[in-house]
């Protein structure tokens, strides 16, 4: 079988040469003939000269023959040679962006299709390649050679996979396969009235576990079409693909919070600024419980709207319709995706409103009870790479005035919530993610449980010490009764808090032995997979996966 392009090449190679070569041959005979009648005795040193000229023209348009077209798959693989220009890819996640995603789905009356085809349209829209295909055609190995899937998968009767994923089920989910270089992330739908809640969903992550793939980010798991669970979907998507403003496929119904305070945190630390916020409730008193999230709907800064407006020669004044509100198109444009140069050419203000995309929203871990009457935030200002601050955290901690009102929803996030009972509590975390642990612990000090170990990382003990009041005092009086600290600049060699859990390897176990659940809240590219393999080292990748399969291991990692 000859190789994609050889036919092409010889095809060429032919058409190129063989027709001038034939009209330089008959032209060397006629020339011998006329030299052979006029003048025997040049006819030798004319024949050399003439097969000399054939041979240079023949080799001057073998020169031509342009090179072999790539085959149309190998051509666009090909395209981008730099990782770090993939748009939104870090450089790790280049190489895997050009080959792109597979969406799987296995749904009982269409709507997990429906949203694996939403989940697609998410993806394309953020200039990353993906295919779509049902559960019922993917066999381990394909799964194993798609890199990257994400699945997105219904439960149907009491925990029984969709008719379309029973023959899956049933035969490659007997028992393990080899898919250890497969990552995935999991959308699994289900209804709580039912006692197995996302039955099939739970019963293919522990699969997937077992196979050794890799989860992108945790599972995300949906109660009967709830709204806020499918923007998380889509806020793991952003974080996927890197495109933060990849529109919410239905915009949370906001309320309107004040910004009350706002506190930098770490003056004079190598990272960048976090800040300690304050927002209170419309009216009266708000209710939610340690663990949940808020969702924030951003706008852009002031100068950034003007500058627009001012290139785009409309009048920001200009009251327009969008929705059943009527507002200034600078207020609405604050809230909205600013359309490129040249989207807008020759429309008007009413035109311009009629084209605009809201801003899609951006969740924070709550830090605070309601008891303390607002709700508190940490927030680290986030960079792109033009060095502008992040849409959410630029907002938040830069151009939102004090009192200014913010768009604020809170979500419920029960994967996160305190255990009821006493059991002792491990909390680990870094950087921002101690806003969530902050929340967990006032809620074991509300319910008079002291059994509280934290381990905590940052950059500097003497600069990147958040909430470090709260932590001492807690500590002082008997809260926390155990609390292990990893700055990971304050000495040569780089320390994290997965290695400060290693060293506490035997005081782990009996935790774990004492009954003891085990919470991790922090990012998810380096403690989230560190602090899992110290776990899977020290007890065990059976006891882990009893742990989580018994909801004592659970994390809230980004």
């Amino acid at each position: 079988m000859s190789r994609p392009g050889a036919t092409t090449t010889w095809r060429a190679v032919v058409g190129n040469a063989i027709v001038p070569a034939g009209l330089a041959l008959l032209l060397a005979t006629l020339l011998l003939r006329y030299a052979a009648a006029h003048a025997p005795q040049a006819v030798g040193w004319l024949g050399v000269a003439l097969l000399l000229a054939v041979g240079l023209f023949g080799w001057w348009r073998l020169r031509r023959v342009p090179a072999p077209r790539k085959p149309r798959a190998v051509a666009d693989a090909a395209i981008v040679r730099d990782p770090a220009t993939v748009r939104g890819a870090a450089p790790a996640e280049a190489v895997q962006a050009v080959v792109g995603v597979q969406v799987v789905y296995a749904s009982q009356t269409g709507f997990a299709e429906q949203l694996a085809r939403q989940t697609l349209q998410s993806l394309r829209a953020a200039g990353m390649p993906g295919s779509l295909r049902g559960l019922d055609g993917v066999a381990p190995d394909a799964l194993r050679r798609a890199g990257r899937v994400l699945f997105v998968v219904s439960t149907t009767g009491d925990g029984e996979p969709p008719d379309m994923a029973q023959a899956f089920s049933r035969v490659a989910m007997r028992q393990p396969a080899p898919l250890d270089g497969l990552r995935y992330g999991l959308l699994a739908l289900g209804d709580s009235d039912y006692e197995d809640f996302c039955g099939f969903g739970r019963q293919l992550q522990r699969w997937l576990e077992a196979s050794g793939a890799q989860a992108l980010f945790d599972p995300v798991e949906v109660d009967s079409e709830d709204e806020a669970s499918l923007r998380h979907w889509q806020h793991q998507l952003a974080m996927l693909t890197g495109v933060s403003d990849l529109p919410d496929w239905q915009a949370p119904k906001y309320q309107r919070w004040r910004l009350a305070e706002r506190r930098l945190l770490n003056p004079g630390s190598v990272g960048e600024a976090c800040f300690h916020l304050e927002l209170q409730p419309p009216e009266g008193r708000a209710d939610w419980q340690a663990g949940d999230l808020v969702e924030i709907g951003p706008c852009h800064a002031p100068e950034k709207v003007a500058g627009w407006l001012a290139a785009s020669a409309l009048d920001g004044r200009v009251p327009v319709a969008f929705g059943r509100e009527r507002l200034p198109l600078a207020d609405l444009l604050a809230r909205c995706r600013l359309p490129e140069a040249g989207e807008v050419d020759g429309l008007d203000e009413a035109a311009v409103a009629a084209r605009l995309q809201r801003l899609p929203h951006r969740e924070y871990s709550i830090a605070s009870l309601p008891d303390d009457g607002a709700i508190h935030l940490l927030v680290r200002q986030m960079r792109g790479r033009g060095g502008y601050l992040g849409l959410g955290s630029g907002w938040l901690t830069a151009h939102a005035p004090i009192g200014a009102p913010v768009a604020l929803r809170v979500r419920s996030n029960p994967n996160f919530h305190p255990p009821r009972d006493a059991r002792p509590l491990l909390l680990i975390g870094n950087g921002t993610g101690l806003a969530a642990l902050r929340a967990l612990l006032k809620a074991r000090i509300a319910a008079g449980h002291r059994r509280n170990w934290l381990l905590f990382g940052e950059r500097h003990a003497a600069h990147d010490g958040f909430y470090r009041d709260d932590i001492e005092r807690w500590l002082a009086d008997g809260w926390i009764e155990r609390a292990d600290f990893a700055w990971s600049r304050d000495q040569a060699e780089r320390i994290h808090v997965q290695q400060r859990l290693r060293e506490a390897a035997d005081e782990l176990r009996r935790w774990v032995d004492a009954g003891a659940a085990i919470y991790v809240c922090g990012s998810l590219a380096g403690l989230a997979p560190g602090v899992d393999a110290v776990l899977r080292e020290v007890l065990g990748e059976a006891e882990v996966a009893q742990l989580r399969a018994q909801g004592r291991y659970r994390r809230d990692v980004y």
